[in-house]
């Protein structure tokens, strides 16, 4: 066998191997040469394309754990979401028994304005009938979706009417996708905002929800960041603006290749007097940190819940070609006291397990099981420490709610059987709901013992109810959201969980000891044991 292979070649005038040629080639054309030579001479045909997407993704993950390769698929995907808006009738809607089923229609979009209603099924499109013909949600978006300017015929059948068809034509447009989806007054003073992504239109819908509740008598803020994965940079620092003087240091980027750069305010804030607080959890990353770590460090504001992601890496995308983008690591994120916002990786380092590592250490559940390296203390302007390491530790920890969720709801949640009970009530008592007036009205109804359905629901399920009161309670909390949602819009739905929301007391509590946590000698509090239900 080895001198069959050694020999090949020897009946041709050139060997296999030319010494003449150099014994190193650049090392940037390694992977292409290689890459050429299985092209032409592997034993079965090969998509170079294919191999040459494996070759990168093995490079990328030598480096750090969100320099990326993207497929030009795959970018246009993402950028829909950032942009702030997509091309389409502008509904949400659910599949119930092979039917679409209008959520609700989109605050600003086609169908609100054709008078589309919660509630109402889709049966037909441009007079082609589609209830009961097996629909996907990808089907369904291929139907409704289509490009701005184009017009399509809806077949609706209303509940409650008179049983006919309704033909309604709708010209699509651009449809707004709202990164604010709460901007509510919860009580005389305190306005709450919950911001759920930083897009390209972020900081103009965050800047109308203060202004909106500034105007409505909001003293102090509560931002909502919990689970809010970040986005692009150039949205933060203008929202942070808003609570800063002139010239403060919002966040600053470095990295080996790149020099400092700072991001500083433009402009006196508007809001610099107003008390706030800036809610965050394990989900909080990236920009969510940069906002909430500039707030922390010019002490202008309380951060309560838990320590953060950890997502401090500033990518350059480099487009190559038509076939995708690179997205690449190019420096860390630094909030104004210097604290790296990147939490560790690299060799030795779990980082797709950390939040594991994170719940068996305790740090959900016990302040005190938050790291705090000495090594690693910042100081405010203001002179409180704070600690870097990766995330934001918040000034109020609030533990993890880790009450039990009993087998039956956990079956209606993930068999989606609380949305649909939701979305039939939302339909059939529309008149009366609407009728108590608002939201809170419709909270209060269903505080005193409004009915909605709940025993009837749990009795369909096929899990034991080892805790039944507590299955009905949450199953209860999780229909009242849906409801409110459904006919009162997104930020009414958000507005729903608070009441029962420990994190959201916490934050309310925190107005109350707010100079006390600011000053230079407060050390992080807890707040209070777990609530149980």
């Amino acid at each position: 066998m080895l001198g069959t292979y050694l020999g090949r070649g020897l009946d041709r005038e050139e060997p296999i191997w030319d010494l003449r040629q150099p014994a190193y080639l650049p090392s940037g054309q390694v992977l292409s040469s290689v890459l050429d030579r299985i092209d032409r001479m592997y034993v079965d045909p090969v998509d170079r394309s294919r191999l040459t997407d494996v070759a990168i993704d093995a490079i990328l993950d030598e480096l750090d754990p969100h320099s990326d390769w993207f497929s030009a698929a795959e970018l246009a995907a993402m950028a829909e979401p950032m942009e702030g808006n997509f091309e389409g009738i502008g509904v949400e809607f659910l599949l119930q028994e092979d039917t679409i089923m209008v959520v609700t229609p989109i605050a600003g979009g086609p169908s609100e304005e054709a008078g589309i209603q919660s509630g109402d099924r889709i049966v037909s499109v441009d007079d082609s009938t589609i209830a009961g013909t097996g629909l996907t949600n990808s089907k369904v978006m291929e139907l409704l979706k289509g490009p701005s300017g184009t017009e399509v015929k809806l077949g609706l059948y209303r509940p409650g009417g008179t049983g006919d068809s309704l033909n309604v034509n709708i010209r699509r447009g651009r449809i707004p996708i709202h990164s604010v989806v709460a901007a509510e007054m919860m009580d005389e003073r305190t306005g709450y905002i919950k911001v759920i992504r930083f897009a390209r239109n972020t900081h103009e819908e965050f800047e109308l929800a203060l202004f909106g509740l500034r105007s409505s008598g909001a003293e102090r803020f509560v931002v909502d960041l919990r689970g809010n994965g970040g986005g692009y940079l150039h949205a933060a620092v203008p929202m942070v603006e808003h609570f800063l003087q002139q010239g403060d240091l919002v966040v600053y980027t470095e990295g080996s290749a790149q020099p400092r750069r700072e991001y500083v305010t433009e402009r006196p804030g508007a809001y610099l007097t107003e008390p706030m607080v800036i809610m965050v959890d394990e989900g909080s990353a990236s920009a969510s940190e940069i906002f909430a770590g500039a707030i922390q460090d010019h002490d202008r504001g309380i951060v309560v819940g838990r320590r953060t992601f950890g997502k401090g890496l500033v990518q350059e995308e480099f487009p190559v070609a038509d076939r995708g983008a690179l997205r690449l690591t190019v420096a860390r994120y630094y909030t104004p006291s210097g604290r790296s916002i990147q939490r560790p990786y690299g060799k030795g380092v779990d980082y797709e397990d950390e939040w594991l590592e994170r719940e068996a250490r305790g740090e959900f559940v016990e302040a005190d099981s938050v790291r705090q390296v000495d090594s690693l203390a910042f100081m405010t302007m203001a002179g409180r420490t704070v600690y870097g390491g990766g995330g934001i530790a918040p000034d109020v920890f609030v533990p993890l709610d880790t009450g039990s969720f009993p087998a039956s709801f956990r079956e209606l949640v993930y068999g989606g059987r609380i949305r649909e009970h939701a979305f039939q009530l939302s339909a059939d008592r529309r008149s009366e709901f609407l009728g108590l007036g608002s939201v809170e009205d419709f909270l209060s109804a269903a505080e005193a013992g409004l009915d909605l359905g709940v025993e009837a629901l749990l009795d369909e399920t096929i899990y034991p109810d080892e805790d039944r009161p507590r299955s009905a309670l949450l199953t209860r909390r999780r229909i009242v959201e849906r409801v409110a949602h459904n006919l009162w819009g997104e930020s009414a739905g958000h507005r729903a969980t608070l009441d029962w929301d420990p994190e959201w007391a916490a934050a309310r509590s925190a107005f109350d000891d707010m100079e006390g946590l600011l000053l230079p000698s407060s050390p992080p509090e807890a707040a209070g044991e777990n609530e149980q239900d």
